[in-house]
């Protein structure tokens, strides 16, 4: 059986589109960036941002979802955005994330594209339970989950290195 693949809706400033072998320039570039990735255990190497962009290959053959590209509506790459399957406490969940390049972050980006990935999860996945599970000292990351209109909902204890604060939202169909 195939699984439908989805795509957010364009925003004012945004596209979005899969994943392919040929972001792995842009992917490596975002994804070793220390402050972009610093609140990941480490950046990530080349080939780990490869195997990123196949799990996201793999999310939306399995899916339907994963992190999109986001770029400009003229093709400039700005980061990933999307809804993956995750888990807090042992608790499937799915979960909107988003990383940008550092040069366009603080511009609106994340909140726009991932405003776009709530309004996919409202037609797609509703009545249901939306999240983003972030770093405790992650303040923009949690500004984004909060401009999206979530709200602390638990504490996720399974890391054994940190304790993730985990926002969430109670989504309503169309």
């Amino acid at each position: 059986m195939s699984v439908r693949r989805l795509l957010p809706a364009p925003t004012a400033r945004l596209r979005f589109r899969e994943m392919a072998l040929d972001d792995l320039d842009d992917m490596a570039a975002l994804l070793g960036d220390p402050d972009v990735m610093s609140f990941y255990p480490a950046p990530k190497s080349r080939a780990e941002s490869l195997d990123w962009i196949e799990r996201m290959q793999l999310g939306y053959a399995e899916h339907g979802h994963a992190l999109w590209i986001i770029e400009t509506h003229d093709g400039a790459f700005i980061g990933d955005c999307g809804i993956t399957w995750q888990s807090y406490n042992s608790v499937p969940v799915r979960e909107v994330g988003y990383h940008v390049r550092r040069d366009q972050q603080r511009k609106g980006y994340a909140t726009e594209a991932a405003l776009a990935c709530v309004e996919l999860f409202r037609q797609e996945f509703a009545p249901g339970v939306l999240t983003a599970i972030i770093h405790p000292d992650n303040d923009a990351s949690r500004g984004v989950a909060e401009n999206l209109g979530m709200t602390h909902i638990a504490d996720d204890h399974a890391h054994p290195w940190i304790v993730r604060t985990v926002m969430g939202m109670d989504v309503s169909p169309v």
